[in-house]
């Protein structure tokens, strides 16, 4: 049994998986990606949320062994190159581009928060892209009261720390979640620094936060398969769940996951994985 505070074995295994790391330049932009798993499998895409990127999945895609999984570092995130500008359709083209080079033939897209929009947004303009949506705590709306202290939360996070140590411990998540697991918490800070002059700072551009906008038109051009896991936590209530479905045109499913805030693979790893390992396994061919 691990101590307080250690890495639980599954945890160990997960990461001791290392990914393959792929490029791919798309337009001017160079656009990095991880990659899990037999290539002849079907395809699998997990889709980070803003501010985040590919390493969040770490430990995760590799207890998916039912797919091959593909983890994008969306533009202005992670170690793929900043824009001078972004959107949710040219987040969604690089979605499509990074599964055309893997020869992915209508994969099943999971986003987690902005990572469902992109998704959605792919879905709904290019119908025979994907053969299911999978949506992680991605509210309908954002939360325009948030948007008032954008420019305070912008200055911090363009903070440069002298040592990684002092970078990590002061790591936090947007929107805030009190409830992360320490083990997942160090390994997903490392992953996510870039060294700058005077020290480290976080790679993902902070002109991401809050520059997406709300998507019930989207969600009524869907009509692939959907499911939505909101986290008991989370920023997706019953309610507009509820809204979400009602909707959506093609078949659309919901579960809650328990005791889960809004980054449900920083607190409910294993809760998140086995529902989505359950409705893949659910999802698989023939349909």
């Amino acid at each position: 049994m691990a101590a307080v505070g250690e890495a639980p074995a599954w945890f160990r295994r997960a990461v001791s998986e290392r990914p393959g790391h792929r490029e791919l330049e798309f337009g001017t932009t160079r656009l990095h990606y991880r990659t899990w798993g037999d290539p002849s499998l079907p395809g699998l895409v997990l889709v980070h949320g803003a501010g985040a990127n590919s390493s969040w999945w770490d430990h995760l895609a590799p207890l998916i062994t039912t797919h091959h999984v593909i983890a994008p570092d969306l533009s202005g995130h992670g170690d793929s190159d900043h824009r001078t500008s972004y959107d949710l359709r040219s987040w969604a083209g690089e979605i499509s581009a990074i599964t055309a080079a893997e020869g992915l033939d209508r994969p099943i897209i999971a986003g987690h928060s902005l990572g469902g929009w992109v998704a959605v947004t792919l879905a709904s303009e290019t119908r025979e892209a994907v053969s299911g949506l999978v949506l992680i705590d991605s509210p309908l709306r954002r939360d325009a009261s948030a948007e008032q202290s954008l420019p305070h939360q912008r200055r911090r996070l363009h903070r440069v720390y002298p040592s990684t140590d002092q970078a990590i411990e002061r790591f936090r998540t947007l929107p805030h979640q009190q409830a992360v697991l320490p083990y997942v918490r160090r390994h997903i800070a490392a992953e996510s620094l870039a060294a700058v002059d005077g020290g480290w700072t976080w790679k993902f551009d902070p002109f991401v936060v809050g520059r997406q906008p709300p998507l019930p038109d989207a969600f009524t051009r869907l009509t692939c398969r959907t499911a939505l896991f909101y986290c008991e936590r989370g920023l997706v209530n019953r309610e507009m769940a509820a809204e979400m479905q009602r909707l959506v045109r093609g078949p659309f499913r919901t579960a809650e996951l328990p005791d889960a805030g809004h980054h449900p693979m920083l607190d409910q790893p294993l809760v998140l994985v086995t529902a989505l390992t359950t409705l893949l396994q659910m999802w698989l061919p023939p349909w």
